[in-house]
Order: C-alpha cells, then structure tokens, then sequence
C-alpha cells in the first residue's frame, strides 16, 4: 500500500515537472539565417508569459499594402534584465523593426530589435547586445 502511495506521488510530481517543458516551444520555426528590416507602426504589445509578443503594422516590399506582422520575443523576465518595461513600446510608435521570419512565409518572426523613429533608441531582445533604454 505505501509503495503504491509513493509510486502516485512520483507520478503526480513527474506530471506537474512535465508541463512546463510541454508548453515550450522550438524556436525552428524561424528562418534564423535570414533577417528582414521593416518600418512599421505598433499596433499592440503584449508583456506575456511565456514569450512578450510585438504586433505591428508594415509592408516588407515598398509600394505594397501595411500588413499586420507578429514577432515573438523572449520573457518579460530577460526583457525586464536588460531594462524593458511593459511601456516600452506604445501603440502609434513608428518604428524600425529587425527579425528573422518564419520559414512558411506568414507574416511574423523572431524579434531582433527595433528602433523607436522619433528618438532613436534601439531596443535589443539579445542579452548580449541590448542596450539599457534611455542610454542611447
């Protein structure tokens, strides 16, 4: 009977382990060897577990129609680490946005880093590039 216990706890306990590294995703995805730069406007921004995602609105071909482009970054745990905030980006700016795509061709990608126009500041989701807002 306890053996039977003890085996249900483990059970239970490798279940709960399990479900974090379930709810991750790989990053293949991304075409990690391509990085497009588009001028964009930012429609939403989103300071969410487990990935901050950045909505905006720009065109990759000039001449073409704004699309509306999803780019995942990291947490808003490693953001916070390099200085970001949940208002480091507000919907309107006009920015510079660097990523690399996704593979398929929709419209979205990994985000790499984006410059504010109106003031210059670059935000990095690298941690080893990232520049601390405000310093720039």
């Amino acid at each position: 009977m306890m053996k039977l216990k003890f085996l249900k706890s483990v059970s239970v306990l490798g279940a709960l382990l399990a479900i974090p590294a379930y709810a991750h995703h790989s990053f293949a995805m991304f075409d990690f060897n391509n990085t497009l730069t588009i001028k964009a406007t930012v429609k939403e921004f989103r300071w969410t577990n487990p990935h901050v995602v950045l909505l905006v609105e720009g065109s990759a071909k000039p001449g073409t129609a704004p699309e509306v482009w999803s780019m995942e970054l990291t947490s808003p745990g490693n953001l916070t680490r390099v200085g970001w905030s949940r208002r480091s980006f507000k919907p309107g700016d006009h920015i510079e946005l660097e990523f690399n795509p996704l593979r398929d061709g929709k419209h979205g990608g990994a985000f790499r880093k984006a410059t504010l126009l109106e003031t210059g500041q670059v935000l990095s989701s690298n941690l080893r590039d990232a520049e601390k807002p405000g310093l720039k």
